[in-house]
């Protein structure tokens, strides 16, 4: 069984693209399992660089089909902040309660019809050959007055959706799998491994 590795150390990203690519005749590995140790920095002004880099560099490392993504949430009333800064927005090793908080304060006094938002995503895929292919994902929210759901991680608590009724994490994880930035990506990424896995035989 071909092997590809999913270049991330987030818990909760290993989880949702375990579902989202786990029945492609793929055994998932990860940087841990490989026992790489080295940190590719998300050094890029875009998601696109972030995510490229991470995937071609592990790519090399591991000679396997790598993915990395980068993703974020841009918020409308903060001119697009936090952007490709969002891990990072409230320091170096904040936790996600801190990020939300460090949001919602610069947010304070805005009204609910100014509190859009859009989540983003950008999955790369790197062949040790040198193939390069990259799958976009966005979805549109509104950003709550406080927190809500337990379910999900980073900025879902606080990220409404009008057309369920609920933040992403007040949603079963299959149904966010479904319509997560991360899943419109991860649906384009699903087919290039596919389509991978079709020339490797």
């Amino acid at each position: 069984m071909p092997k590809f590795l999913l270049a991330t150390a987030n818990p909760g990203k290993i989880e949702e693209y375990r579902l989202l690519l786990g029945n492609l005749g793929y055994q998932i590995t990860i940087l841990a399992g490989l026992a790489i140790a080295k940190v590719v920095a998300e050094t890029g002004s875009s998601y696109e660089q972030n995510a490229r880099a991470k995937a071609v560099a592990y790519a090399e490392i591991s000679q396997l089909i790598t993915i990395a993504d980068d993703s974020g949430l841009e918020v409308d009333a903060l001119g697009g902040e936090p952007g490709v800064h969002s891990a990072r927005f409230a320091g170096e090793n904040a936790t996600d309660e801190e990020k939300v908080r460090t949001l919602l304060a610069r947010l304070n006094g805005v009204p609910w019809e100014k509190r859009t938002a859009c989540f983003k995503c950008v999955i790369a895929i790197a062949t040790p050959e040198g193939q390069l292919e990259l799958c976009h994902g966005e979805c549109r929210g509104i950003i709550t007055f406080e927190a809500r759901g337990k379910n999900g991680f980073g900025y879902d608590p606080i990220f409404y959706l009008p057309e369920m009724g609920r933040t992403m994490a007040e949603l079963p994880l299959k149904i966010k799998n479904k319509i997560s930035h991360r899943a419109q990506a991860g649906l384009k990424a699903h087919r290039v491994l596919k389509l991978l896995h079709s020339q490797a035989h």
